[in-house]
């Protein structure tokens, strides 16, 4: 246990515990709190606006997602900008309800870099960016014994949430993204929405010895973009770069840690599932794979690849200045697994 957590926090150690536990389901009181969310929030909108943001469970919507700017995807669902200030409130009331105090600072930081974006582009840029372009739909019917959904999505942002039978919450696919990635000025300079997840990944890169680096290492191109795209459904990727089982106790704590800034977006009960799944898995197969540069203000890329999920981080454009990445599960986007038991039990 301890070469998981060397420099980690007691939060993150918690969570290790609750997953060594093997904790399959959320509290009833976290699926309460989202239920309530989305009631507080429906509840609060007019007819027409509680008709656009709410769907069927089994809608072909709830699949359909991407974090390009609307123009080049339409969305459909309610858009924070037409809400009143009472709507705004429950909908980001509902945003926590699925994420951490960190991870509701990401959230809305790189929504806060949309706004910044359109200062900075100025009257020729070609995408009207809004740092409250963001839309939130709900998927049946919430409550706390049901199968429903909801979603929060937008330019660069894209966070998804099942419960089934009112126990299960599933938070993939997750997609967090910036631009700019670091703002170069003004009163937030240096904000970096997705800091702990870059330099989580360059502190595993710099613990290397120069033999790891070699493996780790797979090309000196990045690719232009995420490789797993914003496909419904995605699988392993090519097995690359260095295996846990090939770095040491300190290394492979480095290795958690680019995992936990992604588990640890999420509340807390749900990044215990999350680790859950992982620990089930096992870890001595997780690889982490590097390429492009090396050395910070370089084209870069690099993933961490288990049995069961994947995270995928690059900054690619814009000199780089321009954060895409991402969190799947191979299963269990969208619930796929867990519906696919909640089906097979009430066939029984």
């Amino acid at each position: 246990m301890k070469r998981w957590t060397i420099g980690r926090s007691s939060l993150v150690l918690g969570l290790t515990l609750l997953a060594g536990l093997g904790a399959k389901r959320v509290s009833e009181r976290n699926v309460a709190r989202m239920a309530d969310g989305a009631r507080s929030f429906l509840a609060s909108l007019t007819d027409e606006q509680r008709a656009r943001a709410s769907f069927a469970f089994d809608s072909e919507q709830r699949l359909r997602f991407h974090f390009i700017p609307p123009e080049t995807f339409e969305r459909q669902g309610l858009r924070i900008n037409e809400m009143d200030a009472t709507q705004r409130q429950r909908a980001h009331d509902l945003l926590r309800a699925g994420l951490s105090e960190r991870g509701y600072m990401t959230a809305t930081q790189i929504m806060e870099a949309e706004g910044i974006l359109a200062m900075l582009e100025g009257d020729g840029r070609r995408f009207q960016r809004d740092a409250a372009a963001y839309l939130v739909s709900v998927f049946g019917t919430p409550s706390t014994d049901g199968t429903w959904g909801w979603r929060f999505e937008g330019h660069h942002l894209s966070l998804h949430f099942t419960i089934v039978d009112g126990d299960v919450t599933v938070s993939s696919p997750t997609f967090l993204a910036a631009s700019p990635a670091e703002i170069p000025s003004g009163p937030k300079k240096g904000m970096r929405p997705l800091a702990r997840q870059e330099d989580a990944g360059r502190a595993l890169l710099s613990s290397l010895d120069i033999a790891q680096r070699q493996v780790a290492v797979t090309d000196t191109v990045a690719p232009r973009d995420i490789l797993s795209a914003m496909r419904p459904e995605v699988g392993p990727l090519a097995t690359a770069g260095i295996r846990a089982s090939a770095l040491n106790g300190l290394q492979r704590s480095l290795l958690m840690d680019i995992i936990e800034a992604y588990t640890s977006v999420m509340n807390e009960e749900i990044a215990a599932l999350r680790w859950s799944g992982i620990r089930e898995a096992g870890t001595d197969d997780i690889t982490f794979a590097w390429a492009g540069g090396t050395l910070r203000g370089e084209v870069a890329y690099f993933r961490v690849q288990g049995p069961t999920f994947l995270i995928e981080f690059d900054n690619t454009a814009n000199d780089p200045n321009h954060v895409h990445s991402g969190w799947r599960d191979f299963d269990g986007d969208f619930g796929r697994d867990v519906l696919r038991e909640h089906v097979e039990a009430r066939a029984h």
